[in-house]
């Protein structure tokens, strides 16, 4: 307990037999004694500005901070706080007793060895989600977790990062202008998670080297303490610092299942782009340490972080894709495809129409060109909302994929216009087939959707605005041959 300098405690039922060899562990700002069955963490009188360990006292109640936080993932390895006393039975200083680790039974050591440890992510994620759950929260907690502090984090590391001249400049400023640019377009989405309360007292610092699977149950060690606001983050930012860390460790399969499990114990449907953003800053937190270091490996090992921040920033951008195309050019069978493919929302110009008329998608609408609800006052309202409901989803962090024929130039400057404001990347393809297949399939089509037949795609084709930015894709041949060439165009645009 807090303030109980008493060490405390019987042998963890999941240890071997203890091991008999003394080991020590230093570091910049303790030192770590293994022995036997217990280890002991001394913590350094040093002031770092970040933390401060300059006197007794502080050091007393760090000790008592680590046990009392530790304990809330790992119960079974703090054992409490022990005085190291002088001649006269007098405190001159305190430990951190704790119950030594089995190091063949870290996570790090079972992944790099290859073992299937499936089972224990499933574990520690849902043990993550459950520790989220009944973490605290409230105001202060919540604003270190809202976009202008994750803004500012990231600047401070960059910042920080920049003057040593260990990164590349190149890759540097793309990193930057990633993440600021994603963190500019996403105001609903870092709202939203406030709102949801989503951001927790959490760890701060999950590592596969502090895990230790035991029989019992996963152990997880070495929370931050000596910064209460370092933990006080969104609970997919915490997950997302093991996530990266299996990644590093050459486990992305194991990262993905580790993220998808604790989505499903937390009730968090949160988009793929905030997954890819909060990898992104872990990596690059790993990077700025690396960075930071003075030591064989540690360029090379900041390079890689930084690589790997640079991956997913560029995996995570939110996009707009337009699949337009006349009728029968299989536009609307590519777009689903694409929006499967790329983990999108789907949405339909024709699907739309429809529920704006207030009528069923089957319902048949057929009219003469440019009537009915094919006018152009009532194109106008479709892609209106069509373009307003796809702003909304790209602030949430989603992308988009967005069926229709896009034949009028000013369409689609107003979707350029929805990309800027939002900051995503807007992506065009145009779906061409020969006409006498276009119309083969206009006439094969039977409870469709859409209304047009050969004759309406005449007319449109003669309107229709010259559209140089698009992709064209052919889609002649089977389905997956056309979304192949379509991601080839996407690939290289």
């Amino acid at each position: 307990m807090p303030g109980d300098d008493r060490q405390a405690g019987t042998r963890h039922p999941a240890m071997t037999a203890p091991p008999e060899h003394a080991v020590v562990h230093e570091t910049h700002i303790g030192v770590v004694f293994l022995l036997g069955d217990r280890a002991y963490k001394l913590k350094k009188p040093v002031n770092l500005g970040f933390l401060d360990f300059s006197t007794v006292a502080r050091r007393r109640a760090a000790c008592h901070r680590e046990v009392e936080l530790n304990r809330r993932l790992a119960p079974g390895a703090y054992l409490g706080v022990a005085a190291v006393t002088d001649g006269e039975g007098d405190p001159t200083d305190y430990l951190v007793v704790m119950r030594r680790m089995p190091e063949r039974r870290r996570l790090a050591t079972l992944v790099e060895a290859g073992e299937d440890v499936t089972a224990v992510i499933d574990r520690i994620a849902r043990m993550i989600a459950a520790f989220h759950a009944s973490a605290d929260r409230g105001p202060a907690i919540s604003a270190e977790g809202d976009r202008d502090a994750v803004r500012r984090r990231w600047r401070d590391n960059i910042e920080q990062v920049r003057p040593l001249g260990v990164l590349d400049a190149g890759q540097l400023a793309e990193i930057e202008q990633l993440t600021m640019s994603f963190l500019a377009g996403r105001g609903p989405l870092f709202a939203r998670r406030l709102a949801e309360q989503r951001v927790v007292d959490g760890h701060g610092d999950l590592l596969a080297d502090d895990i230790f699977c035991l029989d019992d149950g996963p152990q997880v060690l070495d929370c931050l303490e000596f910064d209460d606001r370092l933990r006080w983050l969104d609970g997919l930012d915490d997950i997302a610092f093991l996530a990266m860390d299996l990644e590093r460790l050459g486990a992305p399969a194991l990262a993905h299942r580790l993220l998808d499990r604790y989505a499903e114990f937390a009730g968090d449907p949160s988009p793929s782009s905030l997954r890819h953003h909060y990898l992104a800053y872990r990596a690059f937190v790993r990077a700025k340490v690396e960075c930071l270091r003075d030591c064989e490996g540690s360029v090379d090992a900041a390079h890689s972080y930084a690589q790997l921040a640079l991956h997913h920033l560029r995996a995570g951008r939110p996009r707009l894709v337009l699949v337009g195309g006349l009728p029968g050019t299989g536009k609307s069978t590519l777009a689903g495809l694409l929006a499967d493919e790329l983990g999108a929302v789907l949405l339909s110009s024709d699907r739309l129409r429809k529920e704006l008329a207030g009528r069923s998608p089957d319902e048949d609408a057929a009219s003469d060109y440019l009537t009915g609800i094919y006018s152009p006052e009532y194109s106008e309202r479709t892609y209106a909302e069509l373009l307003r409901r796809a702003e909304e989803l790209l602030a949430e962090g989603e992308t988009v994929v967005l069926d229709a024929s896009w034949v009028r130039a000013a369409d689609r400057a107003r979707a350029t216009a929805v990309a800027t404001r939002v900051r995503s990347d807007l992506l065009a393809l145009r779906c061409t087939a020969p006409p006498e297949l276009a119309a083969q399939r206009l006439r094969a089509r039977h409870g469709a959707v859409s209304d047009a037949d050969p004759r309406i795609a005449a007319a449109m084709s003669a309107d229709i605005d010259p559209w140089p930015q698009a992709g064209e894709v052919s889609t002649t041949g089977a389905p997956q041959d056309t979304l192949a060439r379509a991601r080839k165009v996407l690939d290289e645009g």
